[in-house]
């Protein structure tokens, strides 16, 4: 009877044992919120999908609400990461305890897609699509434009402009770039990650930018690369610094990021690259860490997804319309983990 009572004794202490390893695996399940950039949401959410497809116990949900949203929430301590193409300025750093790491995760092109079936292949000046942004450049037949495009049939219909209605840092590299090819627009619109356009339609994110240009006959709008060549929008080709006409391709933004040196905070711009052969409107695009976490679970799944998004996560860049980063930023970057 007691070897009995002793059997039924260890049985249940068996069975509370595998119980509690139970719970502590789901326990032990790490759940990461993020928050920000429109700029590389698919290909994050590519990241985070395979990432957690291949470690069931991290779930990571990143929610692509624009780089102003992401980084207030951010300094609200709301997320565990945020997202932004416009980095943090050194006052927004400035009030997080600890402080903050800022890592370029990948790289990309702000293109202008337009909708006009006709005109397959259009060609705008620096001074034709910074005046389509001024409201300047109203129509499709405009001289600006004609003189670019011989033979092509431009209709004498309004260009209907779409921009962003949040706060963007695709926004804010783009407006960068125009500030410093036209001082026209430094001076009225400036630099700003929600500027105060003087023309446009606002729709909300590089997706609804997008959306918004499908619907619009005549529409132009800014968007990065990857989100048009998804949808089969037709991108301009757009007047570098040199004078080149140059269309946005992956070969073409890779021209115009060679010559940028990366600083100790990570933080590069390339506002109007130089060579004959570089797409004019590119960026990186940052994550935005705190240097300090008190959960130490969620530090190192955080440190093994960036790490992972910047070796085995950078082959998937290509194909979704993004430039991987030189071997250079890689280093540099994973040195940066290293330190949180």
């Amino acid at each position: 009877m007691k070897a009995n009572r002793l059997a039924v004794a260890a049985i249940l202490s068996l069975s509370l044992a595998f119980l509690s390893a139970c719970s502590g695996s789901k326990e032990n399940t790490v759940k990461l919120q993020g928050a920000g950039a429109s700029f590389p949401a698919p290909l994050y959410l590519k990241w985070f999908k395979n990432y957690g497809a291949a470690h069931p116990n991290v779930q990571v949900d990143y929610q692509s609400v624009g780089s102003g949203t992401g980084v207030k929430n951010f300094l609200d301590k709301t997320v565990d990461f945020a997202a932004s193409d416009r980095a943090m300025t050194p006052d927004e750093m400035s009030k997080v305890n600890g402080g903050v790491q800022l890592i370029p995760m990948t790289a990309g092109a702000i293109v202008l897609a337009y909708n006009l079936p006709d005109v397959p292949d259009l060609k705008l000046s620096r001074d034709a699509y910074s005046g389509i942004f001024l409201g300047k450049v109203k129509t499709w037949n405009d001289p600006l434009i004609a003189k670019s495009n011989p033979g092509a049939k431009l209709p004498a219909t309004p260009i209907n402009v779409v921009v962003r209605a949040d706060g963007s840092g695709t926004s804010y590299v783009f407006t960068k770039h125009l500030s410093t090819i036209n001082p026209d627009f430094q001076k009225t619109v400036g630099v700003d990650q929600a500027p105060n356009w003087p023309v446009g339609t606002k729709s909300k994110g590089n997706e609804g930018v997008t959306a918004s240009i499908i619907t619009t006959p005549g529409a132009i709008g800014y968007v990065e690369y990857g989100y048009a060549h998804s949808q089969n929008l037709h991108m301009a080709t757009l007047e570098n610094k040199s004078g080149s006409f140059v269309a946005p391709t992956t070969d073409s933004a890779k021209a115009a990021l060679a010559s940028a040196q990366l600083p100790a905070d990570m933080i590069v711009w390339v506002s109007d690259p130089d060579g004959k052969d570089a797409y004019p409107i590119v960026t990186f695009t940052w994550m935005c860490f705190y240097k300090q976490y008190s959960d130490k679970d969620k530090l190192e799944a955080l440190k093994a997804l960036v790490n992972y998004g910047l070796t085995d996560g950078q082959k998937e860049s290509e194909a979704l319309g993004y430039v991987p980063l030189p071997e250079s930023v890689v280093t540099k970057a994973q040195d940066a983990v290293k330190g949180l």
